[in-house]
């Protein structure tokens, strides 16, 4: 018997390796390397002691696959053709899925249980070609994995097993005294090198804190040091962190427009605009009856009400600094990371819906310099996309819908918006499953993965920008099979009412979920050597602010405790009381019977110095291009199709589960073909009903440059008009007997992404544009929002979005996300994008105005315009009220939303799903063809009606709608404009992503 064993699992030589392919074909593209073959495999180590027969019996009975693998136990596979190899391993502590399933099949199969992990999996490559040590190490770090989370091992031959990613940590569990009484210097000094990111101000109000006399007499009593201990000042920085007190958007800000001289104070974004909005809207609500707007604001995720019987849970957030660093963990885990929100809501135990992306990237042919720490977008763009495949599809979670967006300035930082939708009964355990209660007294319990050194600093580091000194701690990996177990566990626990409530462990892990519960109760006391490791060595701030995954923290009465760790056994979940809720007022952090943390709550939550900070906005100075001289729109739609920002996103997609669950009923791709991209998803509620939710997205980063308000009002109406065209009735339809149809929701999630919006003379001398561009933003959120009547139920901020380094930082544009769900009676009356039959009558819904500015037509020829496209509200609602009412005449054959590229691109995508060409010709005489063909202006709908219903249809929309033509044969027609096949628009589409798959 050996302490140390392996298992070699390789794809045959007669069987199609998709992965090496996938390996061959990206080293030729994106690194310029000739590999030749490639074969791929897995090496599991093991550090259990097993005999031969057992080692044998686990690869043949538990690992191999009898139709795909070759197998080698101790041993390795020989492959004559092979000229080169790579061996891909974890860095030590860095979660391993795939290991830890090998280990539970151990335990299952053979009966061998052991502590921690034991089972470790390695990715093999064997190359053809016999490649050279720089060039297998290049392939290992800049196509297959990230020197932050791998190891790397390569050579001729592969003959020994080399590498064992066990973590050995020197044990050094001492609590550190930090003395503050120090210059201000050395104040910034401690904050930075620790990685606090608090500023000046807020050290000293932390060195204040511990000089009150009442606060060192308490400290004293404890036996605590005069001076703040390293875990009391980690868990102070975690707390005040931008990523979780939104400092800025808090802020008390002096706001001058020096277009016109006004000057106003803005006390909080947050406050004045996004609050408030809903406010107005759930006044608005109960004054007229209506109270589905359960819970806004309090919790992880927004809670509207279905049915007297169910609660929607809504939440999107952003991963956009660990995606930076690592994107296939920093994505995998924003997706893993949102699912806790829902089901950490209320009482807890939400069960999960549908998954929704939204990424930004910098070109894929991005050709500058890459900056010190700085990853190519076409590397970020396939990790972000394999994390969320992984984090999605493994979890059993169908992603439905999303959207990408290319932008030169996202090279620096990605943005990578994760949401999630969930279903959450009206009562658990007969009390209001939306209530969080905590009792002075209730255990506290940590349930689901171990504590390791990964995730650490994560709260305060994506509070900051990028760097080459960024820390290697802050990467995560999440583990969507041990998270779909907690998920499981915590949804029959909270059915059962064994749990008081829930939160997730998430940016400050337990330091952030106990210390945000402790309110409930007035207090917390902590034990840190009850909560169980990865592996040992950790100190004690360590411990309590890792953001390790898949943990959540439960409030539980120590009645139901037994009950609770009983079914958490069955369920194969990881539980552990760490401690007690109390009514002390204080957060008390103790490590082997030693206090090393004592904070009090109000201090802790409440005492971060407020921000006073200048905005100063200014309209830029821009010109609008001569008219360009088009001589062939046939060629230039062709163009625009292929664009990064239009093409196909079908590679990506396919990669996706949106079946899962079996409820998807509209798809990101539909039509006879399978090809047409659709506007919202649809998904059915259960199988009871034809009750069901539309989900949408809208983000026009593109029109920031020319107005930030019009930006994001644009991109408010987008989300609303992409429901509206799947069949949605916005807030106040009436069905023309005075009464409001039914119960039928509408919430959004807003999500700002900007840069740093601090003025600085030096550092950040942009700052007040950059805060006045913010304050736009959400003045247009206010103004849509309270205009449609669709209420704020959550989101998120995300600040300090640039890179820095090599004396360059690259900012993203200011960014805005609005995400939104609406209830809808019966999905059998939605409607698609796709043409559906030949004979069809094509309309133009909504007028189009002389707005090219930020178009895709100008960004094609290097311009960017003047005329930014702006919602008219008034108009825009009376438009989409008839819309829904002609969807539930049954007037609507198809429907598409006009967005990128105006009419022609809508007209094209709308044949793509069943190959029906169109034959149109433009409708207005008083307007500029190239504005008819390619202005974006907002709440326009391309929708396709029978004959026979011609005359009803006209008369319900009067002027607001445009004959065009009709779907007619397999070739695209605009009348004196161009006339190519609809199969050569489709090809132009599709090819748009050889540049980044």
């Amino acid at each position: 018997m050996s302490a140390v064993s392996h298992i070699q699992l390789m794809v045959r030589p007669d069987q199609r390796d998709v992965a090496g392919l996938s390996v061959e074909d990206g080293a030729r593209r994106h690194l310029g390397l000739a590999t030749g073959r490639v074969r791929t495999g897995k090496l599991v180590v093991i550090t259990v002691p097993l005999s031969e027969e057992q080692l044998r019996r686990l690869a043949d009975e538990g690992l191999r696959d009898p139709m795909l693998h070759e197998v080698k136990v101790n041993g390795f596979v020989r492959d004559p053709a092979a000229a080169s190899y790579l061996v891909v391993a974890r860095l030590p502590g860095v979660t391993d899925d795939e290991g830890a399933s090998a280990q539970r099949t151990l335990a299952d199969l053979l009966g061998v249980e052991s502590t921690g992990q034991r089972v470790f999996t390695e990715d093999v490559f064997y190359f053809e070609k016999a490649l050279g040590r720089e060039e297998l190490l290049r392939l290992g770090s800049e196509l297959i994995g990230n020197p932050l989370v791998n190891h790397f091992e390569c050579g001729t031959r592969l003959e020994k097993l080399a590498y064992v990613p066990e973590v050995h940590i020197a044990a050094d569990e001492r609590t550190e005294t930090i003395s503050l009484a120090v210059s201000d210097e050395e104040l910034s000094r401690i904050s930075r090198e620790r990685v606090l990111s608090l500023s000046l101000e807020e050290m000293k109000a932390i060195r204040e804190y511990f000089q009150v006399p009442a606060v060192s007499a308490r400290r004293a009593k404890a036996g605590l040091p005069a001076s703040p201990t390293d875990c009391e000042l980690e868990v102070l920085a975690q707390t005040w962190s931008e990523h979780c007190k939104h400092k800025e958007f808090n802020a008390l800000i002096r706001y001058r427009d020096l277009d016109t001289g006004a000057e106003r104070e803005i006390d909080s974004l947050f406050k004045t605009y996004i609050r408030a909005s809903t406010e107005q809207i759930q006044a608005r609500l109960e004054a007229q009856g209506q109270r589905w707007l359960v819970k806004v604001f309090t919790d992880n995720a927004g809670v509207v009400r279905i049915d007297p019987d169910r609660l929607f849970v809504f939440k999107v957030e952003t991963h956009n600094s660990p995606s930076a660093l690592d994107p296939y963990g920093g994505a995998l885990t924003g997706i893993v990371g949102v699912n806790r929100d829902p089901m950490g809501t209320g009482r807890g135990g939400a069960r999960l819906l549908f998954n929704t992306d939204v990424l930004c990237f910098g070109p894929p042919d991005y050709a500058k310099p890459l900056l010190t720490g700085q990853l190519h977008p076409q590397r970020v763009f396939a990790g972000v996309r394999k994390g969320i495949e992984d984090g999605g599809n493994k979890s059993g979670v169908p992603t439905v819908g999303g959207a990408i967006v290319f932008d030169e300035r996202y090279a620096g930082k990605p943005l990578v918006f994760c949401g999630t939708g969930a279903v959450l009964p009206d009562k658990l355990g007969g009390l209001p499953s939306w209530e969080k209660e905590i009792r002075a007294g209730d255990a506290i319990v940590m349930a689901g993965g171990r504590v390791g050194k990964d995730g650490i600093h994560g709260a305060t580091f994506s509070s900051a920008e990028i760097d080459p000194q960024s820390p290697r701690s802050a990467v995560q990996i999440g583990s969507p099979i041990t998270q779909k177990l907690l998920s499981d566990f915590l949804e029959k626990a909270c059915a059962r009412g064994l749990v008081r409530c829930t939160t997730d462990d998430g940016a400050g892990g337990l330091s952030s979920s106990i210390g945000e519960l402790a309110t409930l109760s007035n207090g917390a006391e902590v034990d840190l050597d009850r909560v169980p490791l990865k592996y040992a060595g950790l100190k004690p701030w360590e411990i309590f602010v890792s953001e390790s995954q898949e943990r959540m923290t439960l409030a539980i009465d120590p009645d139901r405790l037994e009950a609770l760790e009983a079914l958490a056994k069955e369920m194969e979940v990881e539980v552990s009381s760490i401690g007690r809720f109390t009514g002390s007022g204080a957060l008390l952090v103790r490590y082997r019977g030693q206090t090393v943390g004592q904070l009090d709550l109000a201090f802790l939550h409440d005492g971060v110095p407020r921000k006073t900070l200048d905005a100063e906005w200014k309209r830029p100075a821009l010109h609008e291009p001569q008219r360009l001289e088009i001589q062939d729109h046939g060629q230039t739609l062709l163009k625009l199709l292929g664009t990064l920002d239009i093409c196909s996103r079908e590679p990506v997609i396919r990669q996706y589960d949106h079946e899962v669950k079996g409820r998807t009923i509209v798809k990101p791709l539909m039509g006879r073909k399978g090809q047409a991209p659709q506007d919202a998803a649809v998904m059915r509620l259960d199988f009871d009903s034809w009750v069901g939710l539309a989900i949408s997205h809208g983000i026009a980063p593109r029109y920031v440059d020319l107005d930030p308000y019009e930006m994001s009002a644009g991109a408010f109406d987008e989300a609303i008009r992409q429901i509206v065209a799947v069949g949605g009735r916005i807030p106040g339809h009436s069905t023309g007997s005075g009464q409001d149809q039914g119960p039928g929701f509408w919430c959004a999630n807003d999500n700002f992404c900007v840069p740093d919006s601090v003025f600085d003379p030096v550092g950040n001398p942009d700052g007040k544009l950059k805060l006045a561009q913010l304050v736009r933003m959400c003045e247009a959120l206010f103004d849509l929002s309270t205009f449609f009547g669709v209420p704020m139920t959550s989101g998120k901020d995300s600040m300090k979005n640039d890179l820095r380094a090599d004396g360059v930082k690259i900012s993203v544009p200011p960014t805005v996300l609005y995400s939104m769900v609406a209830r809808l009676d019966d999905v059998r009356r939605v409607v698609t994008t796709e043409l559906k039959a030949e004979g069809d009558l094509l309309y133009l819904v909504g007028e189009t105005y002389d707005e090219l500015g930020g178009s895709q037509l100008y960004r094609l020829f290097g311009e960017l315009g003047v005329h930014v496209p702006r919602v008219r509200k008034e108009v825009a609602r009376a438009r989409y009220l008839r819309m829904a009412t002609a969807n539930e005449r049954g007037l609507l054959e198809s429907c598409h939303d006009l967005s990128d590229g105006g009419l022609v691109v809508a007209l094209a995508e709308a044949a793509f799903g069943g190959g029906i060409g169109f034959d149109v010709t433009l409708p207005r005489a008083d307007l500029s063809p190239l504005i008819q063909l390619y202005a974006e202006s907002h709440s326009r709908f391309l929708v396709s009606v029978r004959p026979e219903n011609r005359e009803v249809f006209e008369s319900a929309f009067g002027q607001d709608a445009a004959l065009l033509g009709e779907a007619y044969g397999d070739r695209a027609r605009i009348a004196g404009f161009f006339d190519v096949p609809v199969e050569a628009l489709h090809e132009a589409w599709r090819r748009g992503l050889e540049a980044f798959t």
